[in-house]
């Protein structure tokens, strides 16, 4: 059985354009340890992805992705020439997680948040929440369903 999450991008640092022109992608350089938990723990392949373009004119839902491989250490972090080097993560102690991702659906409209918040189905999503700054969140499979079906209908 997957599970099905939300993961965040800012779309001038790594787009889904991006993703789906390089296939597959480590999804690297996560920081923060709720969300290293989720990657080391909890994201399994076969997971569904809900594509979100973070900080951007349309701020929302961009496609959907699949978890192609679990997860394994980070090593973007030992390296201090990457753009998230941590001295206090190697591979003898590895400290964050990454999963390998591919592309799935690119939508031919953004699902913007405000579309999402004037859902009745989708309050209780926790990326629209105030003050929610993970860059990954799980959602459920009614919330994965009607967001596709949002993109669909747009």
């Amino acid at each position: 059985m997957s599970n099905f999450w939300l993961f965040k991008s800012e779309p001038n640092a790594y787009s889904f354009t991006d993703l789906m022109n390089d296939g597959i992608t480590e999804w690297d350089g996560v920081r923060n340890f709720q969300v290293r938990n989720w990657l080391r723990d909890s994201i399994k392949t076969g997971d569904q992805i809900l594509f979100w373009h973070s900080n951007t004119n349309l701020i929302g839902v961009v496609g959907t992705a699949i978890v192609v491989k679990d997860g394994y250490p980070d090593h973007t972090a030992w390296d201090p020439s990457s753009d998230h080097p941590d001295s206090k993560s190697s591979p003898d102690k590895p400290i964050w997680y990454m999963v390998d991702i591919k592309p799935q659906k690119q939508f031919k409209h953004v699902v913007t948040m405000s579309t999402l918040r004037e859902h009745p189905n989708l309050v209780d999503m926790i990326v629209l929440r105030k003050g929610n700054r993970l860059s990954i969140t799980p959602v459920t499979q009614f919330e994965f369903d009607t967001v596709v079906e949002i993109a669909e209908g747009l």
